[in-house]
């Protein structure tokens, strides 16, 4: 798939139908440059419906296809990490049919998509208080993250029951077990080993951010791990985000400066 889209880039380069197609974007592109791990924010598809008329269902629906397009260029650039947001444990506040309609079409997607993700080498990896989630959609993740633990590709983080202040409990306390059984010394606790107990232990920090829907906000999201992570924020609902947004996000990340804190040397 990769060869593909690097012969596309080549051949329509220069010779796309607008200034704003899918060509013409991957053309400006750096593809060494590229970010290694991107969090995305799956926003605004009640609002979304709602303003076409339409229940907030129909907006959920739209949102999924938004996310195969996603997944779908992921993959092709060989982005190495992949983490969205797709329930919070805030969303259990919304009525109760909006919450199952949005449980029904994860256990729909991951049925309809495992099959596609397994063979372009993709592994899943839900994140969140999974033993939380109702029994149909707890069955899907798992076994999705089962079936796909063996690939070698993107790493796929779906954010289900997720809130990063609660992860960020659950990692104190699992230190604070280790320190009480004597298997960890208190002196010895740093970030590395906070990191350590989070859900993306052992994968990078994401570079990049991506906040659809015209909000300004992380709404409880990687709360640790975006520290230093670069924000694309656009008022494009997620329904309507396309493989154009992603290499817009991309190509303005490419313009950045990153410091971590520190100065860059020219």
């Amino acid at each position: 798939m990769f060869k593909r889209l690097l012969a596309n880039r080549g051949k329509n380069a220069g010779h796309s139908a607008g200034a704003d197609s899918e060509q013409d974007l991957l053309a400006k592109l750096d593809l060494t440059r590229l970010p290694v791990h991107v969090a995305i924010i799956m926003d605004g598809n009640g609002r979304w419906a709602t303003w076409r008329g339409m229940p907030r269902s129909f907006g959920h629906r739209a949102g999924v296809k938004a996310l195969r397009r996603v997944v779908e260029l992921c993959v092709e650039l060989q982005i190495k990490h992949l983490t969205v947001y797709a329930f919070s444990t805030e969303n259990w506040k919304r009525p109760l049919e909006e919450v199952n309609i949005l449980m029904d079409l994860l256990v729909e997607y991951l049925y309809k998509e495992i099959d596609e993700l397994c063979a372009n080498n993709v592994k899943i990896n839900p994140i969140g208080i999974l033993a939380e989630l109702p029994e149909k959609a707890r069955t899907a993740v798992y076994a999705a993250r089962e079936r796909s633990g063996a690939n070698t590709g993107m790493v796929f983080n779906v954010a289900l029951n997720y809130g990063g202040r609660a992860e960020l409990v659950q990692a104190i306390r699992a230190i604070v077990g280790k320190v009480s059984e004597g298997r960890l010394r208190v002196e010895d606790i740093d970030g590395e080993v906070l990191a350590a107990h989070l859900y993306t232990a052992a994968q990078p920090d994401p570079d990049l951010l991506i906040r659809p829907s015209g909000d300004y906000r992380v709404s409880n999201f990687l709360l640790w791990q975006l520290a230093y992570t670069e924000l694309w924020l656009t008022d494009t609902m997620w329904p309507d985000f396309s493989k154009q947004e992603l290499l817009k996000a991309f190509l303005d990340f490419q313009s950045r400066e990153r410091r971590f804190g520190g100065l860059v040397h020219k």
